[in-house]
């Protein structure tokens, strides 16, 4: 069972930036593509942003601009590095990866951002 492990939310005032992490069980290389979504309280769960195993990147229009999503290989770690964050960016933050028709989940990580 792949398990996806994140970390890195928290507290932080708008205007501040956070980064995340999540570690895959398995190699960063099983995956065909891997990314960061988030669901706000009350709200469907949404993209945030994608990255494909060749380094293409994709966006969601309220995070361009603010939010980096990179691989480390050597640590084998999926980054989200987000600045200049706005309360509305509050929301409980999830891994995701995508290999051949099966898809993985994290736990989900906490960011809130205070006004």
């Amino acid at each position: 069972q792949v398990q996806l492990v994140e970390s890195g939310g928290g507290l932080v005032q708008a205007g501040g930036s956070l980064r995340l992490s999540c570690a895959p069980s398995i190699s960063i290389f099983s995956f065909n593509s891997m990314g960061w979504y988030r669901q706000a309280p009350g709200k469907q769960r949404e993209l945030v942003a994608t990255i494909t195993s060749g380094g293409t990147t994709i966006y969601a229009d309220s995070g361009k601009g603010r939010f980096t999503i990179s691989r480390d290989n050597a640590q084998n770690t999926l980054l989200l590095q987000m600045s200049s964050l706005k309360p509305e960016d509050t929301a409980v933050y999830y891994c995701n990866a995508k290999r051949a028709l099966a898809q993985y989940w994290g736990q989900g990580t906490q960011v809130t951002v205070s006004s």
